[in-house]
């Protein structure tokens, strides 16, 4: 059976002073490293949080970017094949007009070299008719 007696007490006064002595040396800093940790592990989780909502923050400016230089550059190419267009078609025009005036000049050369053949001849056949008719005058 329990006796309760001088031991009781001083046995309780032990078991009460070493609660106290652990709960200042032990109990008390692991708790307060316990909850360090986890404040340092929210921390870690929200930090980790923010820098992926910045993560897709600058991604979707960098997209955005992205596609403003994609159109531009469209607009550019665009802008320039126009300009290429307009250049070959005043190129092909230019060569069109050189063909003609090269032709119309080779006409102009044609016909005066086939006025000056005929000229020749006229005077050719003028010169044999004098001939043609001098001597058969003076047969």
């Amino acid at each position: 059976m329990l006796e309760i007696n001088y031991w009781f007490f001083v046995q309780l006064a032990n078991f009460i002073l070493l609660l106290i002595i652990l709960n200042t040396v032990l109990f008390k800093p692991m708790l307060r490293l316990f909850s360090q940790r986890e404040e340092n592990t929210r921390g870690a989780l929200d930090r980790a949080r923010e820098l992926d909502r910045e993560k897709d923050e600058v991604i979707a400016e960098i997209d955005k970017k992205l596609s403003g230089a994609r159109n531009e550059a469209r607009a550019i190419f665009e802008e320039l094949s126009g300009q290429g267009l307009d250049g070959q078609r005043g190129a092909i025009e230019a060569a069109q007009q050189d063909a003609v005036d090269i032709n119309r000049k080779a006409k102009g050369d044609l016909e005066a070299a086939v006025e000056k053949a005929r000229a020749s001849l006229k005077s050719d056949v003028e010169k044999f008719a004098r001939q043609i008719v001098g001597k058969l005058v003076g047969a």
